[in-house]
């Protein structure tokens, strides 16, 4: 059955709890891409989210019994969020399901949305935990699930916010950029500016470590990711939806994938036009935006003078992470450039060197003497364009000082900059592993407790950025017959690790 997702977006019941939010022209960052670049302020909401678009779409098209009965959910974010302001709205009971591990910020926030309509049920360590237990519950209780994205209903709640851009810029548009997460909010709005504007390209954006939705249309059918990145937790989806797959399919032009630096340098960029913060999923469009224009200039076919608008999607910030946000910015905008740079230990090195680096601003240099004849500096400096970094490498270079550029690699911009200070003859047998694990109480002892108990310690690099999950750098002592063990400790553990023992910059610095 065809399901016609015009009548359905224009018929939408969004507007009891929704706003229409403003598109907001951005001249700063328009000026620096020369381009006319948009904001479509979702963030804006009371929910400080798009969510509640789906979310109440869904529950007010819902039968009086159904309503009676009541809904539950599964979510530790912003569909949360907007179930429980619509079932307040609504006068319904809702049940919202949580993993154990969500912070309790956002269990409070849920709660005060909701009032006595809603109630908190902790299961589980994970979304998926929590999403089968709300199925349980569903039948037990004869509750409706209000799914987060794959539901007609809640697409074409979603879709509204392409009706508004629609009415709000009459003027000829480029492109639309939307963040994919399940891709509800993309194929609400593609279905419409599809059907009304067909002109206009509907581009998506992922994280590279949650590319779903790149993925499944690549192979041309869903692919389930085996785990995904959660720095940007709003769109850390494993798995698209089936009916959102197939509208994405149909209607969207290209799917753009970007890092994590690149977001916070997107949330910086929004931040500067606006004075207002988004959540790293909600800065994804703005980012995808931005690599658009750039990937136009490398192809020689540029993107200049152009109406683009980008899905502000969401504010729900954490404070603490502003920390890390602030700064991977520099770095994502390639305002800063790292290297790892081989000096002779001899006098005068450092100033031969420095006058290199000319007007440039030293952001960061770590130095630790060495008894051979030669040292090995991590430095850090501000650059003005993209492309500097390798210009600077190869005029260090050509003053004979050998040079690593470490302005994309994760294990210097993570954890090499803090820990620069020499190597230790002690170290034998030594493997270098990154970890990424949920930031939660028991996490490093299940961690410890998964080692066998010959496995020594070598180096650990841990720095709480404020998210929600931790990473750590480890070294750890394991005798070359003992491989086999260690990769069943990688296989059980659970938690996503990176071999960095080859390295270049451990070899050089640790």
């Amino acid at each position: 059955m065809t399901i016609d997702y015009l009548k359905k977006i224009l018929t939408a019941r969004v507007y009891d709890v929704a706003e229409e939010t403003p598109l907001e022209f951005a001249p700063t960052l328009s000026e620096r891409m020369e381009n006319r670049i948009y904001f479509k302020r979702e963030d804006m909401q009371s929910v400080f989210s798009f969510k509640l678009r789906g979310a109440y779409n869904k529950m007010a098209n819902l039968s009086e019994p159904q309503l009676k009965r009541g809904v539950i959910c599964a979510s530790a974010g912003n569909h949360a969020q907007g179930v429980a302001l619509s079932a307040c709205k609504l006068g319904c009971r809702a049940v919202i399901v949580m993993p154990t591990t969500t912070p309790l910020v956002k269990v409070d926030a849920v709660k005060a949305r909701g009032g006595a309509s809603v109630e908190v049920v902790l299961h589980g360590e994970s979304y998926t935990d929590a999403y089968q237990h709300a199925l349980t519950i569903e039948k037990e209780q004869k509750l409706t699930f209000i799914h987060p994205f794959d539901d007609p209903d809640v697409i074409a709640g979603q879709g509204t916010i392409g009706m508004e851009i629609l009415r709000q810029h009459s003027r000829p548009i480029h492109a639309i950029f939307v963040p994919i997460g399940g891709g509800g909010l993309i194929a609400g709005i593609a279905a419409y500016v599809k059907a009304i504007r067909p002109d206009i390209r509907i581009i998506g954006v992922e994280t590279m470590d949650a590319d779903a939705m790149a993925r499944s249309l690549k192979a041309g059918e869903r692919v389930t990711l085996p785990d995904v990145g959660l720095f940007a937790d709003g769109t850390a989806v494993r798995l698209v939806g089936e009916e959102t797959f197939r509208i994405t399919r149909e209607y969207v032009d290209d799917v753009i994938i970007v890092d994590n630096d690149a977001i916070c340098a997107a949330i910086k960029d929004v931040f500067t036009d606006t004075r207002s913060i988004l959540e790293p999923s909600g800065a994804l469009a703005v980012a995808g935006a931005k690599a658009y224009v750039e990937r136009s200039q490398s192809d020689r076919l540029p993107v200049k003078d152009q109406a683009l608008i980008a899905i502000a999607s969401g504010a729900n910030m954490n404070f603490d992470r502003l920390r890390f946000v602030a700064e991977r910015a520099e770095l994502g905008e390639q305002r800063e450039a790292v290297f790892a740079v081989t000096i002779p230990e001899q006098r005068g090195s450092f100033r031969r060197f420095c006058s290199l680096v000319g007007p440039r601003n030293v952001t960061e240099f770590n130095y630790r003497i060495s008894d051979s004849t030669q040292a090995h500096v991590f430095v850090g400096i501000q650059t003005a364009s993209r492309g500097e970094s390798g210009l600077l490498a190869r005029t260090f270079e050509a003053h004979d000082f050998r040079t690593l550029d470490l302005t994309h690699d994760e294990l210097a911009k993570l954890h090499i900059r803090h820990l620069v200070g020499g190597k230790s003859a002690l170290a034998h047998d030594e493997l270098l592993y990154r970890f990424e694990f949920p930031e939660r109480p028991g996490a490093l002892m299940k961690f410890l407790n998964s080692m066998a108990p010959n496995w020594n310690i070598s180096l650990f690099h841990y720095r709480n950025q404020g998210g929600d999950v931790g990473r750590i750098l480890v070294g750890l002592q394991v005798p070359s017959g003992e491989m086999d063990e260690f990769r069943h400790f990688l296989t059980t553990l659970g938690y996503r690790h990176w071999d960095e023992t080859n390295n270049p910059v451990y070899k050089l610095f640790l």
